[in-house]
């Protein structure tokens, strides 16, 4: 008889977050339990309200996560305390400024290395997939870290529908580049648009997802509306908000914070604590919501499913 033993991050369905912890008082109970009540699942409404006020529920087809026996970062931290430069160098800027984003229409173009390239359309994309609850932790370089439960599917999924050819090895990101919505992009800051990479197989990793919503809520400009990529053992800056165009190739690929500062931030950017940032240090963290600090664990507590995926490299050489 074989036995198979998840991952202590695989999601299962028994470990559902209680209700009470998705909703705040900002009226969300009434939208998310009416999206619970919704046959299937509900189109989300535009998000990016002005203000930071997250509107709209997604009822998902499939109601899972995995408990991490630590407490959930709030709602109004999560959705006022962002790094989105395209809105902001500051960390209220993008809820303040982000209700200049339209979500729709929106489309995501995925070619490059692949059979079958395509472009999508939002609502259409989130059909195509069942979405999941997940809660993952998130560790900023800056060394401040979240708990955060999204909603969404894996990346794997995605790729999977364009059939990468043998010859693909890394996946391209490509934020969306129109100053008119945002403003952060009228500055010089970064190079724009906004650009990251990982290798083919952390893209495929069951962990890396596209997220759509978090605490059941339809994803709000500021936290990267409409859809955005959520890889949770590597440093935030990886993670990439409003996403237009996804590209496979052949070649590892420049990425905006690389090419801003390549001593500071490397390609692979896995949370290592051992490997200081050049202006501090990275073996403690502050858990937004906590006073005190905490050891920051090797790849930000997901070792056990992907340190494989880097047997062998020198991770402070490949950093």
């Amino acid at each position: 008889m074989l036995f198979k033993f998840p991952s202590p991050s695989a999601p299962r369905e028994t470990d559902v977050t209680d209700e009470h912890l998705y909703f705040t008082r900002r009226g969300l109970i009434g939208a998310g339990s009416a999206a619970a009540l919704l046959p299937g699942w509900a189109l989300p409404v535009r998000a990016g309200a002005a203000g930071g006020v997250v509107k709209g529920g997604i009822a998902l087809r499939t109601r899972r996560t995995r408990s991490l026996a630590e407490p959930l970062t709030s709602l109004d931290t999560v959705t006022h305390y962002n790094n989105f430069y395209e809105f902001g160098t500051g960390k209220e800027d993008p809820a303040r400024l982000a209700g200049t984003l339209r979500t729709r229409p929106w489309t995501v173009r995925v070619d490059g290395l692949v059979a079958k390239p395509r472009t999508f359309d939002i609502d259409t994309l989130m059909r195509a997939f069942p979405l999941e609850e997940r809660i993952y932790r998130h560790r900023c370089v800056e060394a401040w870290s979240m708990v955060i439960p999204w909603a969404g599917f894996p990346l794997a999924g995605l790729l999977k529908q364009v059939e990468p050819l043998s010859s693909a090895r890394f996946v391209v990101f490509e934020t969306l580049r129109d100053p008119r919505q945002m403003p952060g992009q009228r500055t010089s800051v970064l190079q724009w648009p906004y650009v990251e990479g990982l290798r083919l197989d952390e893209a495929m990793h069951p962990l890396t997802m596209l997220a759509v919503g978090l605490y059941g809520q339809t994803l709000p400009g500021q936290n990267g509306a409409p859809i955005r990529l959520v890889v949770p053992w590597k440093y935030g800056f990886k993670s990439i908000k409003s996403i237009v165009h996804i590209r496979l190739t052949d070649r590892q690929p420049p990425t905006s914070w690389n090419r801003y500062g390549p001593g500071e931030y490397g390609f692979y950017a896995n949370v290592n604590p051992s490997v200081s940032h050049p202006r501090w240090s990275q073996a403690r963290e502050r858990r937004l919501g906590d006073w005190f600090p905490r050891a920051t664990l090797p790849f930000n507590g997901y070792g056990e499913e992907v340190a494989g995926l880097y047997r062998g490299m020198d991770l402070r050489r490949y950093y």
